[in-house]
């Protein structure tokens, strides 16, 4: 992984921590399901105009990353009405290194070696302290009554499966493509488009109201998306999938960050402690 690539990597782990936290605080999901979609249809219909169209053997991988897409969203959102931020986010975020890094050794052939090996061992620990962390502080005082945590943690994985999912496919679409901005441009063209059409089908002249408040973060939050997955993108057609995947969830340590000052959940020792072993282990990845 080159300078270039571990920088453009971080950036997209700041800016997806935080179109995250704005989908998490639009309390109407649908609402804020089809803003984002928006935004991202509006700008790989814009970046679009400017890049090659991809080659034809990276469109099944596009046309089945968009159905991985719709259904991540569907579950991001559960996820955040079931659980805090705090809590779904890491173990969300925490599962998808996880299996990439096992689908990428048995399906694509990527076999890590010497200290990027061990610095994915140490980072996914540090993912999985983080996950833990999430549960505990959930059980603990102040949890309240809610939904408990069962299903809010299996709505949470679920997310994660669903990442890992669609960042294979999408590592492999982008490498088929010959055109790596074409690529971006229409996932988040097809992907943006899903949810607003299913909404407008099912809900009509209803659904204006309710964008109206939420108009201006729901559009934000398409926009970052669109900066954060397509810097990622860009990322896996230069480098290994396990390290990119791993590297780009150190956004778990900007969400807890956000988690403790906007949402004002509780950061704690321990969380931090598990932050700084997946810190050395991003640094262990790097250190060629």
């Amino acid at each position: 992984m080159t300078p270039v690539v571990v920088a453009v990597v971080l950036v997209a782990a700041v800016t997806h921590a935080s179109w995250n936290a704005v989908a998490h605080s639009l309390k109407d999901e649908l609402a804020g399901l089809c803003l984002v979609g928006v935004g991202r249809t509006a700008c790989g219909l814009g970046l679009a105009c400017l890049a090659p169209v991809p080659a034809a053997a990276a469109w099944p991988y596009l046309l089945l990353s968009v159905g991985l897409h719709v259904g991540y969203q569907i579950l991001l959102m559960r996820s955040f009405r079931l659980g805090d931020f705090g809590q779904v986010y890491p173990i969300a975020r925490g599962t998808a290194p996880l299996v990439v890094t096992l689908v990428a050794a048995v399906f694509v052939g990527e076999r890590l070696h010497g200290s990027s090996a061990f610095g994915v061992a140490v980072a996914s620990v540090g993912l999985v302290g983080l996950a833990l962390w999430g549960l505990r502080s959930r059980r603990g005082p102040g949890a309240g009554a809610g939904p408990g945590v069962a299903p809010a943690v299996a709505a949470a994985v679920a997310t994660g499966l669903a990442i890992a999912a669609y960042t294979v496919v999408d590592g492999l679409g982008v490498r088929s493509s010959a055109a790596v901005l074409g690529y971006i441009a229409w996932l988040m063209v097809l992907d943006g488009a899903a949810v607003p059409l299913y909404a407008v089908l099912t809900h009509g002249r209803g659904l204006a109201e309710r964008l109206r408040p939420v108009t201006a973060r729901g559009l934000l939050g398409g926009v970052m998306s669109v900066l954060s997955y397509g810097l990622v993108l860009w990322a896996q057609a230069h480098a290994p999938l396990a390290p990119v995947a791993v590297l780009r969830e150190s956004s778990i340590i900007v969400g807890a960050g956000i988690g403790a000052v906007f949402f004002k959940e509780r950061f704690g020792g321990a969380r931090m402690a598990a932050a700084g072993v997946m810190l050395a282990g991003i640094a262990l990845i790097l250190w060629q």
